[in-house]
């Protein structure tokens, strides 16, 4: 397995847009179910599998070694708050996906995570340019609290969508609701229509 490690800068095209239904604020809320995991990089192990031609395991200094890349877009919460400039650095989700390659049988990428938390996006999203693994925000490492080591950030989706404590990511044939999708959250989570729960809650 060869790596390269290469950062470029990508910005959405909508950076100063604000959806509907939302307020725009420079803080940052941590809103977290249950007890934040304190998960250590000497420990922490990154599997990507699924309907994929090579799966694979990295440890924390694979990772690294990977190309990074930094994409400066905002982060739109379900509870209606926005945060409109946000610089995230890692690994383009597709990055991976030319380590693993995905089969046309893909349609669905499940990130998996401590603390049995799990949620769904359309891989179209996944490998949208824009999605990543996170390490950084803002040029810092990732807090516990934000979801450090490593979290998911999907632009183009509510946030819940954007999984903290990632230690898997399944390219899958089928759907396959997660946490909040399970519990009323939309399916689909697209902050443009307003997505945030089940047509049959809103």
């Amino acid at each position: 397995m060869q790596f390269k490690r290469q950062n470029k800068i990508k910005t959405a095209p909508d950076i100063e847009n604000v959806p509907p239904g939302q307020f725009v604020t420079e803080k940052f809320p941590v809103l977290t179910y249950g007890p934040t995991p304190n998960v250590s990089i000497e420990d922490w192990r990154l599997r990507v599998f699924g309907e994929v031609e090579n799966s694979i395991e990295l440890d924390w200094a694979q990772f690294m070694k990977l190309r990074q890349d930094i994409v400066k877009v905002p982060f739109h919460c379900v509870t209606q708050w926005s945060r409109l400039e946000n610089d995230w650095e890692g690994v383009l989700i597709t990055t991976l996906g030319h380590l693993v390659k995905p089969k046309p049988s893909a349609k669905h990428m499940i990130a998996q995570c401590y603390g049995d938390y799990s949620t769904n996006i359309p891989i179209e999203i996944a490998l949208d340019g824009m999605s990543m693994l996170a390490y950084k925000h803002d040029g810092d490492n990732l807090t516990s609290e934000h979801g450090g080591p490593i979290r998911t950030v999907v632009p183009a989706r509510y946030g819940w969508k954007s999984a903290k404590w990632v230690t898997a990511i399944e390219f899958s044939k089928v759907d396959k609701p997660g946490f909040w999708e399970i519990r009323g959250y939309h399916n689909n989570g697209d902050f443009n229509k307003e997505e945030r729960f089940w047509p049959e809650l809103s």
